[in-house]
Protein backbone atom coordinates (compact mmCIF):
# COMPACT_ATOMS: atom_id res chain seq x y z
CA UNK A 1 0.00 0.00 0.00
CA UNK A 2 2.82 2.41 0.83
CA UNK A 3 4.51 1.67 -2.50
CA UNK A 4 1.30 2.53 -4.41
CA UNK A 5 0.98 5.84 -2.49
CA UNK A 6 4.64 6.63 -3.19
CA UNK A 7 4.17 5.97 -6.94
CA UNK A 8 1.05 8.11 -7.01
CA UNK A 9 2.81 11.02 -5.26
CA UNK A 10 5.81 10.66 -7.57
CA UNK A 11 3.54 10.70 -10.63
CA UNK A 12 1.70 13.76 -9.30
CA UNK A 13 4.97 15.59 -8.63
CA UNK A 14 6.22 14.83 -12.13
CA UNK A 15 2.94 15.86 -13.70
CA UNK A 16 2.75 19.20 -11.91
CA UNK A 17 6.43 19.88 -12.59
CA UNK A 18 6.07 19.13 -16.29
CA UNK A 19 2.89 21.17 -16.75
CA UNK A 20 4.14 24.21 -14.86
CA UNK A 21 1.51 23.88 -12.15
CA UNK A 22 3.86 24.06 -9.22
CA UNK A 23 4.12 27.19 -7.03
CA UNK A 24 6.82 29.60 -8.22
CA UNK A 25 7.10 27.95 -11.64
CA UNK A 26 3.54 29.13 -12.39
CA UNK A 27 4.59 32.82 -12.15
CA UNK A 28 4.48 34.71 -15.41
CA UNK A 29 6.03 37.83 -16.83
CA UNK A 30 4.41 41.10 -17.83
CA UNK A 31 1.06 41.46 -19.59
CA UNK A 32 0.44 43.71 -22.57
CA UNK A 33 -0.74 47.15 -21.51
CA UNK A 34 -2.95 49.47 -23.56
CA UNK A 35 -3.59 53.20 -23.61
CA UNK A 36 -6.27 54.94 -25.69
CA UNK A 37 -6.66 58.71 -25.61
CA UNK A 38 -9.12 60.71 -27.70
CA UNK A 39 -9.75 64.41 -28.08
CA UNK A 40 -12.48 66.38 -29.83
CA UNK A 41 -11.12 69.25 -31.89
CA UNK A 42 -13.18 72.16 -33.19
CA UNK A 43 -11.54 72.07 -36.61
CA UNK A 44 -12.22 70.06 -39.77
CA UNK A 45 -10.58 66.64 -39.97
CA UNK A 46 -8.63 67.63 -43.11
CA UNK A 47 -7.04 70.55 -41.25
CA UNK A 48 -6.08 68.35 -38.28
CA UNK A 49 -4.76 65.59 -40.55
CA UNK A 50 -2.62 68.14 -42.42
CA UNK A 51 -0.83 68.89 -39.13
CA UNK A 52 -0.05 65.27 -38.19
CA UNK A 53 -0.10 63.40 -41.53
CA UNK A 54 3.63 63.32 -42.13
CA UNK A 55 5.55 60.75 -40.11
CA UNK A 56 8.37 63.26 -39.60
CA UNK A 57 6.02 66.05 -38.38
CA UNK A 58 5.83 65.05 -34.70
CA UNK A 59 8.32 67.82 -33.83
CA UNK A 60 5.85 70.33 -35.26
CA UNK A 61 2.95 69.50 -32.96
CA UNK A 62 4.18 67.53 -29.93
CA UNK A 63 5.61 69.84 -27.25
CA UNK A 64 8.16 67.30 -25.97
CA UNK A 65 9.75 66.50 -29.34
CA UNK A 66 12.72 68.50 -30.58
CA UNK A 67 13.51 66.48 -33.72
CA UNK A 68 11.65 63.77 -35.64
CA UNK A 69 13.36 63.08 -38.97
CA UNK A 70 12.07 60.06 -40.89
CA UNK A 71 14.24 58.11 -43.33
CA UNK A 72 11.60 57.49 -46.04
CA UNK A 73 8.86 60.05 -45.28
CA UNK A 74 5.47 58.27 -45.15
CA UNK A 75 6.64 55.08 -46.84
CA UNK A 76 6.18 51.83 -44.93
CA UNK A 77 9.44 50.95 -43.20
CA UNK A 78 10.45 54.59 -42.71
CA UNK A 79 12.48 55.01 -39.51
CA UNK A 80 11.80 58.04 -37.30
CA UNK A 81 14.54 59.10 -34.88
CA UNK A 82 12.94 61.13 -32.11
CA UNK A 83 15.01 63.45 -29.96
CA UNK A 84 13.21 64.83 -26.93
CA UNK A 85 13.57 68.39 -25.63
CA UNK A 86 14.34 67.18 -22.11
CA UNK A 87 16.90 64.66 -23.33
CA UNK A 88 16.35 61.12 -24.45
CA UNK A 89 15.60 59.49 -27.77
CA UNK A 90 13.33 56.93 -29.36
CA UNK A 91 13.44 55.07 -32.68
CA UNK A 92 10.14 54.22 -34.36
CA UNK A 93 9.33 52.41 -37.60
CA UNK A 94 6.29 53.22 -39.75
CA UNK A 95 4.18 50.11 -40.30
CA UNK A 96 1.33 51.63 -42.32
CA UNK A 97 0.18 55.03 -43.56
CA UNK A 98 -3.28 55.54 -45.03
CA UNK A 99 -3.98 59.15 -46.05
CA UNK A 100 -7.51 58.30 -47.25
CA UNK A 101 -8.40 56.93 -43.79
CA UNK A 102 -6.31 59.62 -42.06
CA UNK A 103 -4.32 57.20 -39.94
CA UNK A 104 -0.91 55.68 -39.52
CA UNK A 105 0.66 53.01 -37.32
CA UNK A 106 4.20 52.64 -36.07
CA UNK A 107 6.32 50.45 -33.80
CA UNK A 108 9.27 50.74 -31.42
CA UNK A 109 10.93 47.54 -30.19
CA UNK A 110 12.92 49.36 -27.52
CA UNK A 111 11.10 52.14 -25.70
CA UNK A 112 14.20 54.33 -25.57
CA UNK A 113 13.22 57.26 -23.35
CA UNK A 114 9.94 55.54 -22.41
CA UNK A 115 9.80 52.69 -19.85
CA UNK A 116 8.24 50.31 -22.41
CA UNK A 117 9.16 47.55 -24.86
CA UNK A 118 7.45 46.19 -27.96
CA UNK A 119 5.43 49.38 -28.37
CA UNK A 120 2.93 49.75 -31.21
CA UNK A 121 0.77 52.78 -31.83
CA UNK A 122 -1.88 54.11 -34.19
CA UNK A 123 -3.10 57.67 -34.56
CA UNK A 124 -6.36 58.38 -36.41
CA UNK A 125 -8.31 61.52 -37.32
CA UNK A 126 -12.07 61.21 -37.96
CA UNK A 127 -14.58 63.84 -38.99
CA UNK A 128 -17.32 64.47 -36.45
CA UNK A 129 -19.87 67.11 -37.36
CA UNK A 130 -17.98 70.30 -38.25
CA UNK A 131 -15.04 69.19 -36.14
CA UNK A 132 -12.94 66.09 -35.67
CA UNK A 133 -11.88 63.50 -33.15
CA UNK A 134 -8.31 62.27 -32.87
CA UNK A 135 -7.63 58.89 -31.33
CA UNK A 136 -4.13 57.85 -30.31
CA UNK A 137 -3.82 54.30 -29.12
CA UNK A 138 -0.87 52.19 -28.07
CA UNK A 139 -0.09 48.71 -26.82
CA UNK A 140 3.18 47.76 -25.13
CA UNK A 141 4.93 45.86 -22.38
CA UNK A 142 6.58 47.46 -19.38
CA UNK A 143 10.26 48.30 -19.62
CA UNK A 144 11.35 45.51 -17.24
CA UNK A 145 10.50 42.12 -18.76
CA UNK A 146 10.95 39.96 -15.67
CA UNK A 147 8.97 39.62 -12.46
CA UNK A 148 9.35 42.20 -9.67
CA UNK A 149 10.20 45.24 -11.83
CA UNK A 150 11.64 48.39 -10.29
CA UNK A 151 9.07 51.18 -9.82
CA UNK A 152 10.33 53.17 -12.81
CA UNK A 153 9.87 50.22 -15.20
CA UNK A 154 6.68 48.57 -13.94
CA UNK A 155 3.23 48.46 -15.58
CA UNK A 156 2.04 51.61 -13.83
CA UNK A 157 5.10 53.60 -14.91
CA UNK A 158 4.70 52.41 -18.50
CA UNK A 159 1.00 53.31 -18.65
CA UNK A 160 1.60 56.69 -16.98
CA UNK A 161 4.41 57.57 -19.40
CA UNK A 162 2.47 56.69 -22.56
CA UNK A 163 -0.68 58.39 -21.24
CA UNK A 164 1.34 61.54 -20.55
CA UNK A 165 2.84 61.51 -24.05
CA UNK A 166 -0.58 61.11 -25.67
CA UNK A 167 -2.39 63.68 -23.53
CA UNK A 168 0.24 66.41 -23.92
CA UNK A 169 0.51 65.81 -27.66
CA UNK A 170 -3.24 65.81 -28.22
CA UNK A 171 -3.76 68.93 -26.10
CA UNK A 172 -1.14 70.81 -28.12
CA UNK A 173 -2.59 69.50 -31.39
CA UNK A 174 -6.02 70.80 -30.32
CA UNK A 175 -4.57 74.25 -29.54
CA UNK A 176 -2.80 74.41 -32.89
CA UNK A 177 -5.74 73.19 -34.96
CA UNK A 178 -8.27 75.46 -33.23
CA UNK A 179 -6.07 78.59 -33.49
CA UNK A 180 -7.62 81.15 -35.80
Amino acid sequence: MQMRAFRWLTALALLTGLTGMSGPAAAHGPTRQKVVETIAIDAPADKVWAIIANFDALKNWHPAVAESPASKANEEGSVRELKLKGGGALTETLESHDAAKMKYSYRAKDGGALPVTNYTSTITVKAEGKGSVVEWRGAFYRGFPNNDPPPDKNDEAAVAAVTGVYKSGLANLKSMAEAK
